[in-house]
C-alpha cells in the first residue's frame, strides 16, 4: 500500500492515477500504440503472470490513459512483509485534531468489526418489496486484522482484500454482522465464522483466490439478493468474476450461497475487472428477475505482455445466477473501455454505460448501449457525451476516475452521471482538451473536477446536454495557521531544507473551487431523482510522515514527522433534482487515512426504497479503533483512523 512513485502532492505536476478508459493523445500516438511507427528500440516485455506486471504493461503503453480499477492497482502494489516476533510499538501515528473519532448520528456505521480493518468501495440495494431490508457491499480487509492462526501462521498474514457484505432489517438503523473466526482457524465458508464475508471466493472463506472485491449488489422481485465481485491472485494469473445469491429466512437472517464463476481464467493474457450487476426486478417485465452482469476484459499479448484492448463484456442469467449466458462483447468500436454500469428500465430494457474510447479519439466519452430483448442483442455504442478524464482532487493523492453511474425512473426516463474536468471560469461540460492533463499545452492549473448528469426521455436515443450536479463554490480553509515543526535534532529527521523550518503555514490563496468525485444515482418510486458524490469544500493542514518503515508496517507507524501540507477534506452530498441539495455526512472526511492516502476506493453508491427514502453509502474515516494485527504484524493495541463504510438516509 505504498504511494506509487508517480504520485506527487502537487495535483498539477503529476499524473494522478485515473481509472478511466483509454484516451489516445493524438493520431500519431495511436499509430505508435498499434505498432505502425517503426522503431529501432526493442519492444518492452512485461511479466503478465502477476497483477503488478499487468499494471506495469498498462502504464507503459504509449499514449494510453486507461487504468485498472483503483482496487486492483492497490492490490498490485501491496507489499508482503515478513512478520517479526514480538509486538510493535508505534513512534508516531498520523492524525489530525480536526477529524472525528467516532461515527456521529444520524450517520450509521455499517461494518461492525472492532479491530480497525479498512472497508471501501460501497454498493447498496433495497428490497423492492420491503423498504426496511437493505444489503450493502464493500471491499473488506477484516481478515488482515483477524487475531487467529492457521497452522501457526497469523490469519492476518494470509488474509487480503475480501468481498464483504452487510444487511439491515430496520431501514438502515442497525446492521449485521461481524466475522468471528476461531483462534485456530480452518479456512471455511461457514457463515458462523466468516460472518459478513462472501463465501467461496477467497481462500480463508473456502475459495480458491487470494483476494476479491469490487462489490456490486442488486435485488430481484422475489426478495433474493445478488452480489457480484472479483476473485484473483496477485502473483499468478487466475482471476474471475463471481456472483453469489443471498436469501433471507423468516427471521430476517441473510445466507449467501456459493459463487458462480463467470469468465474464470488461468490465462495471463486476460484479466477481468470492474464488474457491475443489475437485476430486472420490475413486475410484469418480459424479463422479470433476469440477472445481468457487465465487466471489463483486459487483453494482453501472450508473448510480450503488451496491452491490446479492454472491451466491455456482458452476460445474463435466467436461473437465479446458477448459470450465465456465453460472454458477449458489447463495446463495438470502443475497444479501450472501463467502468461499466448496467441498469434496467421498467419495460425490461437493459442499458449499459461506461467510460471509453475508439482508437483515434482525443478524449473519452460516456458510452451507452441498450438491449430490448434481455441482453441477446445490442445497439451500437452511442456517445452520451465527450468527457475530459479527471486527474484528481487538488490537495489529495487518492486515485480517481470518470466512471459513470446511472439509474432508470419509473416513467422510463434514464439518467447518467460522471465526472469531467472543466475550466474554472468558462466550463465546458462536453469535454475540454485544454483541461486534459495528458495533452501537451493544456491549462489544467485552472481546471477542476465536476460531477455532471444527462437525461434521456426517449429510451436512450437522445440525451440532454450534460449539466453540473451541484452549484459551483469555493473551498474554505479550516485549522490555519499552524507552525511548521523546527529541525529535528536527529539528522535522519526532517530539517529546514525539507520544510521543517518553524515558519507559519497559512491557507492556500486562492482557495480554489470545490471539486466533485465518485458520483452515484438512484430514482425513488415517486420519481424523485437523487444524485450524490463526494465534494471537497474544505482545505486543512495535514502533517506528513518524513520517513518511516516500509508498508505494511508504515501504514501504522511513522519514525519522523515532516512538514504540514494542504489537505482537502470531503463532504458526501445528495441532490434531489426536484428539490434540495444537502450534505448527508455529519463530519468532514479525511482521505489520508487507511492506505497512505493513495486509495479511497473507486466509487460510492445510493439506493432508494419503495418508501421513497434514499440510503447513501460512502467510505468514511471519522472512526478510531485499536489495531493489533495488521498483515501478519502484531502491534501493541494502537488507536488509528481507518476507512469504514457509513450510511445516511432521508428524503428531501
Amino acid at each position: 500500500m505504498k504511494i506509487p512513485s508517480w504520485f506527487n502532492q502537487n495535483r498539477f505536476t503529476s499524473i494522478v492515477r485515473v481509472a478511466s478508459a483509454v484516451t489516445l493523445i493524438s493520431a500519431a500516438a495511436a499509430m505508435a500504440f498499434v505498432g505502425v511507427r517503426p522503431s529501432t528500440a526493442a519492444a518492452p516485455r512485461y511479466d503478465i503472470n502477476t497483477l503488478a506486471g499487468k499494471v506495469t504493461s498498462l502504464r507503459g503503453t504509449a499514449g494510453l490513459q486507461i487504468r485498472f480499477s483503483a482496487f486492483l492497482e492497490q492490490e498490485a502494489e501491496e507489499p508482503e512483509g515478513i512478520p517479526a516476533p514480538g509486538s510493535i510499538t508505534p513512534i508516531h501515528v498520523l492524525s489530525s485534531p480536526l477529524d472525528g473519532t467516532t461515527i456521529v448520528p444520524p450517520n450509521v456505521l455499517v461494518n461492525q468489526d472492532t479491530a480497525a480493518a479498512p472497508q471501501n468501495e460501497t454498493a447498496i440495494a433495497v428490497d423492492p418489496n420491503n423498504p426496511n431490508r437493505i444489503v450493502g457491499g464493500a471491499n473488506d480487509y477484516v481478515t488482515r486484522t483477524w487475531s487467529c492462526f492457521v497452522d501457526g501462521t497469523p490469519c492476518s498474514a494470509l488474509g487480503d482484500g475480501y468481498s464483504g457484505t452487510y444487511y439491515s432489517n430496520d431501514g438502515g438503523s442497525t446492521w449485521c454482522c461481524n466475522s468471528n473466526p476461531d483462534a485456530n482457524y480452518t479456512p471455511t465458508s461457514d457463515p458462523a465464522q466468516i460472518g459478513t464475508l462472501i463465501p467461496g471466493v477467497e481462500r480463508l472463506v473456502g475459495g480458491i483466490y487470494d483476494a476479491g472485491g469490487d462489490p456490486s449488489v442488486a435485488f430481484d422481485s422475489q426478495g433474493n439478493v445478488y452480489y457480484a465481485g472479483l476473485g484473483f491472485n496477485r502473483t499468478s494469473p487466475p482471476n474471475t468474476v463471481a456472483v453469489n445469491k443471498g436469501t433471507f429466512d423468516g427471521g430476517g437472517t441473510l445466507t449467501w450461497g456459493l459463487p458462480t464463476f463467470i469468465n474464470q481464467t488461468t490465462s495471463p493474457s486476460t484479466l477481468n475487472d470492474k464488474e457491475w450487476i443489475a437485476v430486472d426486478s420490475h413486475s410484469g417485465s418480459p424479463f422479470q428477475d433476469r440477472v445481468y452482469v457487465s465487466w471489463t476484459r483486459f487483453i494482453f499479448q501472450a508473448g510480450t505482455g503488451a496491452y491490446v484492448q479492454s472491451p466491455i463484456f456482458f452476460v445474463y442469467s435466467n436461473d437465479g445466477g446458477a448459470t450465465f449466458s456465453t460472454p458477449k462483447n458489447i463495446s463495438g468500436s470502443a475497444h479501450y473501455s472501463q467502468g461499466s454500469h448496467p441498469v434496467v428500465g421498467p419495460d425490461g430494457t437493459v442499458y449499459v454505460f461506461w467510460n471509453g474510447s475508439t482508437r483515434l479519439a482525443s478524449l473519452n466519452s460516456t458510452y451507452m448501449v441498450k438491449s430490448s430483448d434481455g441482453g441477446a442483442t445490442w445497439s451500437p455504442p452511442l456517445s452520451v457525451a465527450t468527457v475530459t478524464n479527471i486527474p484528481g482532487v487538488r490537495n489529495t493523492v487518492f486515485r480517481v476516475n470518470s466512471y459513470p453511474a446511472a439509474a432508470a425512473a419509473p416513467n422510463g426516463d434514464v439518467y447518467a452521471t460522471w465526472n469531467t474536468e472543466v475550466d474554472d471560469t468558462t466550463p465546458i461540460y462536453t469535454g475540454d482538451t485544454g483541461c486534459a492533463y495528458f495533452i501537451p499545452g493544456n491549462h489544467v492549473s485552472t481546471c477542476h473536477s465536476v460531477a455532471v448528469y444527462s437525461k434521456s426521455t426517449d429510451a436512450g436515443q437522445t440525451w440532454s446536454d450534460p449539466a453540473p450536479v451541484f452549484g459551483a463554490g469555493s473551498r474554505t480553509g479550516a485549522g490555519y495557521p499552524v507552525t511548521q515543526p523546527t529541525p529535528d535534532p536527529d539528522p535522519n529527521g526532517c530539517q529546514a531544507a525539507n520544510g521543517c523550518d518553524g515558519s507559519t503555514f497559512i491557507a492556500p490563496s486562492p482557495l480554489g473551487p470545490i471539486e466533485d468525485v465518485f458520483p452515484a444515482a438512484t430514482v425513488a418510486a415517486n420519481g424523485h431523482v437523487y444524485l450524490a458524490a463526494y465534494r471537497g469544500p474544505t482545505v486543512s493542514p495535514w502533517q506528513v510522515c518524513f520517513s518511516g518503515p516500509l508498508p505494511p508496517v508504515g501504514r501504522i507507524t511513522c519514525d519522523f514527522l515532516g512538514p504540514y501540507i494542504h489537505n482537502t477534506r470531503l463532504d458526501y452530498v445528495v441532490r434531489d433534482l426536484s428539490g434540495s441539495t444537502n450534505p448527508v455526512n455529519t463530519q468532514l472526511i479525511n482521505t489520508r487515512y487507511g492506505f497512505g492516502g493513495g486509495f479511497f476506493g473507486d466509487y460510492t453508491d445510493i439506493a432508494a426504497g419503495s418508501d421513497n427514502f434514499f440510503h447513501a453509502f460512502w467510505t468514511d474515516s471519522n472512526n478510531v479503533q485499536n489495531v493489533v494485527w495488521w498483515y501478519g504484524f502484531e502491534f501493541v493495541p494502537t488507536a488509528i483512523h481507518q476507512q469504514d463504510v457509513v450510511t445516511g438516509s432521508g428524503n428531501f
